[in-house]
Formats: C-alpha cells, sequence, structure tokens
C-alpha cells in the first residue's frame, strides 16, 4: 500500500517514568525493512488562560533538557487513560490556582510525529477564577499573567520558544479575531 508502514517486530528498549521507548522493526511499501525508534508517550494537554481584559497567564520554569527558564501555558501529561478535557482542568489549577467556567477544545498536534506517539491537546479557558496554586512537589514555576498582545509578540520575536505555546497563541489569535 502507497504510504504506509506494517510493524513487524516491536522492543521494549527503555521504560521510564514518563514514556517508553520500542526500537520497531517496520516493512515498508516497496518491501524493503527498516528500524524505527518510537518514544511511547500517552500524551498531553495544555491550556491557555484568558481573562475578560485578554491577558493570558502563562508560566515560567526551568526546562532541564535545555538548562534554560522557558515561558509557557500551563500544560501537563496525561496518565494512562485519563480523559485530556479533565487533565487540562487540572493542569489549570495545579500550574496556576484558576478554575474556569468556559472551556474550549482548540484540538491536538503531533509535536514529534517522526518519532513519537504524543499528542498535545489544547483548550482555551475562560471565565477565570482564583481558587489557589497546588503544584506537583516537583515543580517549581512563577505565574506569569500578560496582555495576550505581548504573548503574540514574544512568539513572532521568538522569545516564546515552546512550540505547544507557541500553537496555541497563535491559534487563539486567529480565533479572536474571527
Amino acid at each position: 500500500m502507497h504510504l504506509n508502514e506494517k510493524t513487524l517486530s516491536s522492543k521494549t528498549v527503555y521504560e521510564g517514568r514518563i514514556f517508553r521507548v520500542t526500537s520497531d522493526t517496520a516493512e515498508l511499501e516497496d518491501g524493503s525493512v527498516a528500524v524505527r525508534d518510537v518514544v511511547r508517550h500517552f500524551g498531553g494537554v495544555c491550556v491557555i488562560p484568558v481573562t475578560e481584559n485578554n491577558e493570558i497567564y502563562l508560566v515560567r520554569q526551568f526546562r532541564y533538557p535545555f538548562g534554560e527558564t522557558t515561558l509557557e501555558v500551563p500544560a501537563g501529561k496525561l496518565e494512562k487513560g485519563e480523559d485530556h478535557a479533565e487533565c487540562g482542568k487540572r493542569e489549570l489549577l495545579e500550574e496556576t490556582g484558576l478554575v474556569c467556567s468556559e472551556y474550549t477544545y482548540l484540538g491536538g498536534i503531533y509535536p514529534l510525529p517522526a518519532y513519537s506517539t504524543e499528542i498535545i491537546h489544547m483548550y482555551l479557558a475562560k471565565g477565570l477564577e482564583y481558587s489557589g496554586q497546588c503544584t506537583d512537589e516537583d515543580e517549581f514555576l512563577d505565574v506569569v499573567k500578560m496582555p495576550f498582545s505581548d504573548a503574540l509578540r514574544m512568539v513572532m520575536d521568538g522569545e516564546i520558544k515552546d512550540a505547544k505555546t507557541q500553537i496555541i497563541i497563535l491559534k487563539t489569535a486567529v480565533l479572536m479575531n474571527k
């Protein structure tokens, strides 16, 4: 079949807390065989909380792989079998202390389709009310509130580097201008 690959075998080569890595043997459309290393991930959720004054809440946190602090929308990983809508609400509350009365699904994205099964689901949260922040014990972050226009400019200027944050801000900008 054109543009299709068939898995012939799969072997787990690493299993960690957040993901599992397999080394798969795949048959290509011309009958030849190739090795595909795949990061198996349950996925995640990100939420863009927008106030009635067109401000958004972001979180600033240290990202170990890059050795730097990033500015991102509230987000988190899904647990096996967890509903992504509920996960997003939980992460919004944990990271920012906010709950919302309006919650709109903006779709899912494949952040690393060449080698990962991760899907990040995106939500727009409005009707915000502060309820009390309750971060995970190993989570250290600062909550940053800013005008949406400033965040959009930071995306366009390359100051916000996180892909999910860039995408959800740009998508929200389009929705706000409809």
